[in-house]
């Protein structure tokens, strides 16, 4: 075998080379080398996550308490990172810290990383009999609390080895965490347009006009638009109703009373039925009220208002079949949809 002494570019210095085994040697005799980068033995999953979480958090400490590690632990996985990939990754400053032109690059293939990995290690888990592991599911919060706690108590009661963690927020919100793989499952108010989305429609209710008992409106079963507007009006802070009231009530804006406005359904519920003002409300969130003869909900003539939930998640993402099953659940119990609507997509 021939030597021949040779000046590598300064870029290759930092470059170990090792020779094949001698079966690997080429039919002249010479043998192979493979070279090996350094940055590809030292970093790991373990960095990423941290480096993910100072990214998302802008704070060393606190990434450390999500990664239960001490804040020194923390600079030290990101200084490995900063000397694998011989880039400066973060801005560090005393208020906040930032991501570097390089930490963005990172930023978005570590959480990609990251999101793979966990899905293989669901994918592989799934293989077996037993309906195991995570589930992120995104809702908000009149979702969470008047839809879905039978269907997740029969869910547990099928599949006990199954963890369900909730994202609660505004539908927008989850459709993002939906798109960049954070959450497997969400239900979101309808109509959305994402292309990437699988959207099954699962859910519809109607927007009723709620008053007290109390109220001398209760023993009516009908009432006009102008009429409403000449009430004290409760109204939700935010959200899908609210955006339906502001345009509902547009035309009334100079004579409209909004007393009060609100950040929960419970609130709103327990304000109207004390007769501290009159609101709008899906259907089956004053189910129990109505039942109990706290409110009455009357029709507004002329107004044909609906709320249509729908499940979503991403068409290009293999499902966990925990998350399947409870797709599968919620269809299930959830057939108010119209006749051929159910499982639109």
């Amino acid at each position: 075998m021939k030597f021949y002494r040779r000046r590598w570019p300064r870029r290759f210095h930092n470059l170990r080379c090792m020779p094949e085994r001698k079966d690997s040697s080429s039919a002249s005799g010479e043998r192979d080398f493979v070279i090996i980068f350094p940055s590809a033995q030292t970093m790991d999953f373990d960095q990423l996550t941290t480096f993910v979480y100072v990214a998302k958090l802008k704070s060393f400490s606190r990434a450390g308490q999500k990664v239960f590690r001490s804040q020194s632990a923390v600079s030290a996985q990101i200084r490995q990172l900063e000397q694998a990939y011989k880039a400066r990754l973060l801005d560090r400053s005393a208020k906040s810290v930032e991501l570097t032109p390089a930490g963005e690059v990172l930023f978005e293939y570590a959480e990609k990383l990251l999101r793979l990995r966990d899905e293989s290690i669901q994918l592989v888990a799934d293989r077996g009999n037993v309906v195991q592991g995570p589930i992120v599911f995104g809702a908000n919060e009149a979702t969470c609390l008047y839809l879905l706690p039978g269907i997740f108590a029969e869910f547990q009661r099928r599949y006990p080895l199954v963890h369900i963690s909730i994202y609660r927020n505004f539908s927008h919100k989850i459709l993002q965490r939906v798109e960049d793989g954070s959450v497997d499952v969400g239900i979101v108010t309808l109509p959305i347009k994402s292309p990437n989305l699988k959207v099954h429609h699962i859910y519809k209710d109607r927007l009723r006009f709620m008053v007290s008992s109390q109220n001398p409106l209760a023993h009516r079963s009908k009432i006009t638009l102008a009429e409403v507007a000449e009430q004290p009006l409760i109204f939700p802070r935010t959200g899908f109703t609210r955006q339906v009231l502001d345009k509902l009530f547009r035309p009334y804006r100079s004579r409209i009373h909004v007393t009060m406005e609100l950040p929960s359904i419970g609130m709103i519920k327990r304000f109207v039925a004390a007769d501290a003002g009159v609101s709008f409300i899906s259907e089956s969130f004053a189910r129990d009220q109505v039942k109990a003869g706290e409110v009455k909900l009357l029709t507004v003539e002329g107004l044909d208002l609906w709320r249509e939930l729908g499940l979503v998640y991403r068409r290009d993402r293999s499902l966990p079949r925990a998350a399947q099953a409870l797709i599968g659940l919620i269809r299930e119990h959830r057939k108010l949809a119209e006749p051929g609507e159910a499982a639109a997509s």
